[in-house]
């Protein structure tokens, strides 16, 4: 689900933010490794997964947890004007300014459940990353945060993973819960037989143990 929530953040940004921004992706340590590349892709926006800040049972059996998560969006701009022009914009068109894209990354995310099974976003802080001067260029960085909240399902006590089988084309669902497992080598449990039916016993009064009548419901192929 970590997975699937940021990219599905990355592909709603990318759509929603068109020609704002150069970039679109996954942060990967642009702003830690070489510093004067990533400004020069500015204006740009980043995400990354920020941690699961909290995990809750949702009922007295403890089967399954409702899990909080955060994420963060970063976004970047420069000009080689001023810090102002930067942060505010400029009468270019690529003078965007690090406050508007921080206005249309929450605008295009709050209350958004990017079609998976999650709860909508809840915009969170906006932090000052970076607001500087390198040479000739004044350029800002804001780290956008946003919460997110889904259910885990537990194991059985005692129970182990049962990673999914490989469909007709010998693919894995990635999805499943317990896919990691499949190259894991490690211990294990049978993956649940395919429901083909479901057998009904009917029985009269007195009972004597025994059904009177039955029905098999068999699963369409």
């Amino acid at each position: 689900m970590i997975a699937l929530i940021e990219n599905a953040l990355i592909q709603r940004l990318q759509l929603g933010l068109g020609q704002l921004v150069r970039e679109v992706g996954s942060y990967s340590g642009e702003l830690d490794d070489d510093l004067p590349e990533a400004i020069r892709r500015f204006p740009a926006v980043w995400v990354t997964f920020g941690g699961i800040v909290d995990s809750k049972p949702r009922s007295t059996s403890r089967q399954q947890y409702r899990v909080q998560g955060q994420y963060v969006v970063m976004v970047g701009e420069r000009s080689v004007r001023s810090h102002l022009a930067g942060r505010q914009g400029g009468p270019g068109p690529g003078e965007v300014g690090s406050y508007a894209l921080v206005r249309a990354v929450r605008r295009l995310l709050t209350e958004q459940d990017l079609g998976l099974a999650i709860s909508p976003l809840s915009p969170g802080k906006v932090r000052t990353l970076f607001n500087t001067r390198l040479a000739e260029q004044a350029f800002s960085v804001f780290a956008c945060e946003f919460a997110c909240s889904w259910l885990e399902q537990a194991l059985p006590l005692g129970g182990w993973p049962t990673p999914p089988l490989p469909d007709a084309q010998g693919l894995i669902d990635a999805s499943h819960p317990d896919a990691v497992f499949t190259l894991a080598h490690g211990q294990t449990s049978e993956t649940d037989p395919p429901l083909l039916g479901i057998g009904l016993n009917y029985h009269l009064s007195p009972d004597d143990g025994q059904a009177d009548a039955q029905d098999i419901i068999r699963r369409s192929p």
